[in-house]
Parts: structure tokens; C-alpha cells; sequence
């Protein structure tokens, strides 16, 4: 299969217009923080000591602040500087329009247009094609990527950067951003870059292309490193396990998690993206409705809400709402 290439230079990711135009969608929700405030404050002068390292190709990537999050389980963020984070915007916008087309349909996370709702909604509708309007068993396999971000290996990410885009300065450019983190040598990439979000779905890209093109697979769903395939026949799912294994783990240095491959038939329940999945209905997974029971309150009501509206959870909305209401 050809591949497509990117057909801008370099020039054009690090034109003044590109990082005023990224500046502009940086800045939307964090003009009040400190960091954001000190850098506008120059706005201009440090735009431009950025675009003359760049020309001059002296730029070098700053460090890391690091902190921890729970998402609703605990994750490592890595926050770059203002400077790198604009420039991390400047690239994202110039690629990720040309990478977004290369993509499956089914691959949802970190795009527009896509998300977690409208993978859950893919889903049902698979689902009904495989059972043929549920009068068939419907078998889902449901794998995990162990330490994703951690585990993504840097030659590689590198080398199908380079089957895209010809221009060698702008692979100078992303080499910078990519080795500008590790959490072994030469693996890993930071949770809290945009361009980390590009990078792992160009990265697994790789593995959706093999699932559709040689596994064959038509109903297949990716959301980052959670993905699912399902069929009528358990057979074929049994016998894909292996080339999904040693692709993964050949390829691309990745692991499936021991712990979270499984297979099961719809009808007993298939727990994915946050929500327990059945023929006809969908339910909210066990844990998300005891943190939400647990820590809802009126601000974060609507986005509990918001979540309860796409399973069959009206008796848990109805808790929620009057467990606000009781504390008010």
C-alpha cells in the first residue's frame, strides 16, 4: 500500500502566522494561569526567539513538571513549558489534519468528531450487525495495552514518521519533541503533550491497518489502548489472538495486559469504555456509579448526568439528584 505523504516543508509548521494562529488556540481556557500570563506578557518577542531557533535550527526542548492525577485511576502527567507547548501546537495543527485521514473510522480516541460516546455507540450498532438483531450470540474480545504511554518506542515512532513526511526538518523537529521525554531509554511518551495524542494514534495507525487489511476484521473498535473486536464465531476470534499478540509485541514493543484480555459472549455483560454492555441496554460500570454516588456534588452534577444519559441508569440519576439536593 503507498503511502500518502505530507506534502508542506518546514517553513510552513514555523511561520510566524502558524505560532501566532497556534498561540491563539493555546490560549483558549488557560489565560488565567501564571504561566500563560508571563509569556503574553512578551507576547511577541518570545514568539519570535522561538521562530529564530527554530530557523536556525538551535531549538532545544525544556524539561518537565511533573505531577499526578486520578483519571479516575491514578496517571503521571509531564507538563511542558508555555514555549514548548505552543510549538507542540504549531506542529499538531499542520499534521493532524494530514495524519486524521490515514486513520480507520473506528478509531476514536483524540479526534475530532470521535470520542468516547460515539465509540460506545459504534459498538451497539456492531453489536446488531453480528447477532443479527440479537437472535445470534455475539462474541466481543476485548484487549489492553499494558503502560501504553510508557512503552511506545521512539525508533519506531520515528521510523513511521518518516514513511509519511519526506521534509527531514520537520523529522528534525518531531525527533526534539519525542526525545525530549523517556521513561526508560529511548520509550515513552508524556501524558500531557498534544502531540503524544497524534504520535500514539500514528503509532497504533500501524496495528488498525493490520486488524483491517490482513486480520480482516470488519468490526473491530479502537479507543486509544483499550480496543475490541467482535463476531458471531468464537473460533475466529480465538484464532486471531496470536497475530494480535505478535504484531504488538514485534512491531511496536507493546504488551496486552495478562489481566485484561477477555473473551465473553454480549449477553453476559462486556464492560468497555466505562459502561457494562448487553444486547439491548447498556449499564454504568459498578465503580463509576459508586465514585460518582461518592463524590457528586452541584458543580460536577451536570457531567455525572452527562455520563448516566447514555446507559439505562435512571434510578442512579435520580440518586445523584437527590443526594444533591439533600446537601443543599
Amino acid at each position: 500500500m503507498g503511502k500518502i505523504q505530507f506534502i508542506h516543508d518546514y517553513n510552513y509548521i514555523i511561520s510566524l502566522e502558524n505560532l501566532l494562529e497556534a498561540w491563539q488556540e493555546f490560549l483558549c481556557g488557560k489565560w488565567q494561569r501564571q504561566d500563560v500570563q508571563e509569556f503574553e506578557r512578551d507576547l511577541m518577542t518570545n514568539v519570535i526567539i522561538l521562530h529564530n531557533e527554530l530557523i536556525n535550527f538551535t531549538y532545544f526542548h525544556s524539561g518537565y513538571k511533573a505531577f499526578k492525577i486520578s483519571d479516575p485511576k491514578p496517571r503521571d502527567i509531564h507538563k511542558a513549558s508555555v514555549r514548548d507547548r505552543l510549538l507542540h501546537h504549531a506542529i499538531y495543527r499542520q499534521l493532524y489534519p494530514f495524519f486524521d485521514k490515514t486513520f480507520i473510522a473506528d478509531s476514536y480516541s483524540c479526534r475530532n468528531n470521535k470520542g468516547t460516546h460515539k465509540a460506545i455507540n459504534s459498538f451497539r450498532s456492531m453489536a446488531y450487525q453480528v447477532s443479527k438483531n440479537h437472535t445470534k450470540t455475539c462474541w466481543v474480545l476485548k484487549c489492553d495495552i499494558k503502560k501504553f504511554f510508557a512503552n511506545i518506542d521512539h525508533d519506531i515512532l520515528k521510523s513511521i514518521l518518516i514513511k509519511y513526511i519526506p521534509d527531514k526538518d520537520i523529522i528534525w523537529l518531531l525527533n526534539r519533541v519525542i526525545d525530549s521525554f523517556e521513561v526508560n531509554p529511548g520509550k515513552g511518551l508524556p501524558l500531557g503533550n498534544l502531540t503524544s495524542q497524534l504520535f500514539v494514534n500514528v503509532y497504533m495507525n500501524e496495528f488498525d491497518q493490520l486488524v483491517k487489511h490482513q486480520l480482516k476484521q470488519k468490526y473491530y473498535i479502537r479507543y486509544a489502548d483499550d480496543f475490541v473486536f467482535l463476531s458471531s464465531n468464537r473460533q475466529e476470534l480465538v484464532s486471531i489472538v496470536k497475530s494480535v499478540y505478535e504484531f504488538l509485541g514485534k512491531k511496536l514493543t507493546l504488551q496486552i495486559h495478562p489481566n485484561k484480555i477477555s473473551l465473553a459472549t454480549l449477553v453476559s455483560g462486556v464492560d468497555y469504555l466505562g459502561y457494562v454492555h448487553f444486547p439491548k441496554y447498556r449499564i454504568l460500570r459498578t465503580k463509576t456509579k459508586k465514585r460518582a454516588l461518592r463524590l457528586v456534588n452541584r458543580k460536577n452534577l451536570p457531567s455525572y448526568l452527562g455520563v448516566c444519559k447514555h446507559a439505562n441508569a435512571f434510578v442512579v440519576q435520580q440518586r445523584l439528584i437527590n443526594k444533591v439536593d439533600k446537601t443543599n
